[in-house]
């Protein structure tokens, strides 16, 4: 959320179906940033109260992913459809696809500068996927380029209410490598002491953790200078658009 409020300053406070937001103002343009928290059950239910309340011309599902191709940390990886795996493994379900005008627009403008390689399908998991290998059988038997835990219930909400949809997300950790531990812990209300019992179980994790915060970082600033660059670039096309000749 930081490294999103970095690039839309200033912003203010507003409530949309008791849904905390804040919102930058360019001039006819608004940008509404909202924390949704982590996991498909949060996002489900932050997306369906905020869509209740308030329409919007397009959608995005952004901040940290786990790449399922050769990337490297802080690569931007942009989701055109997505679909949702349980703890039981990748399943085969129909991607779920909300098209609209304003969000072709932002996929034609992000194509002149992300490889095409790093434009297609994400796939959404309940839980987080910790090891190499586990990433590799997603990565096989979904064809998809990113991983994340929210995305595909955030696209569900968004074809409920038909709101265009899209996916941009950053790189925080690889395909082949693995996580320090499992995060899946701290997850649940009583997982927190036995999480911090594992760190201190085996203190080499610290290291990886390290590792991860600082890919985090570099994953937080490519958000942040992408979507700085995008606004302003926004901005820029209306202005010239209201001064064009008629």
């Amino acid at each position: 959320m930081r490294a999103i409020r970095s690039a839309f300053h200033p912003v203010v406070e507003r409530t949309a179906g008791g849904i905390p937001t804040l919102v930058h103002v360019a001039g006819e343009q608004e940008y509404w940033l909202i924390q949704t928290g982590v996991g498909p059950e949060k996002a489900r239910r932050c997306a369906a109260r905020l869509l209740d309340h308030q329409s919007f011309s397009l959608m995005i599902s952004t901040g940290f992913a786990c790449a399922l191709i050769a990337v490297g940390i802080g690569a931007l990886l942009v989701g055109h459809e997505v679909v949702s795996s349980g703890r039981d493994g990748p399943t085969s379900v129909s991607p779920i696809d909300v098209p609209g005008e304003a969000r072709d627009r932002l996929v034609g403008y992000i194509q002149a500068i992300v490889p095409a390689v790093h434009m297609g399908r994400f796939v959404s998991t309940d839980h987080v996927i910790g090891s190499a290998s586990e990433k590799r059988v997603f990565a096989d038997k979904t064809q998809a380029i990113g991983l994340d835990m929210e995305s595909a219930a955030l696209a569900t909400e968004a074809n409920r209410t038909r709101t265009p949809f899209v996916i941009i997300r950053t790189v925080s950790d690889l395909l082949d490598e693995d996580l320090p531990l499992d995060f899946n812990l701290f997850l649940r209300p009583t997982g927190w002491l036995k999480g911090i019992g594992t760190v201190l179980l085996a203190p080499s994790c610290l290291l990886g953790i390290n590792r991860l915060r600082r890919q985090s970082g570099v994953a937080a600033g490519a958000l942040t200078a992408f979507f700085r660059q995008y606004a302003a670039t926004m901005m820029h096309q209306r202005q010239e658009h209201r001064s064009a000749p008629m």
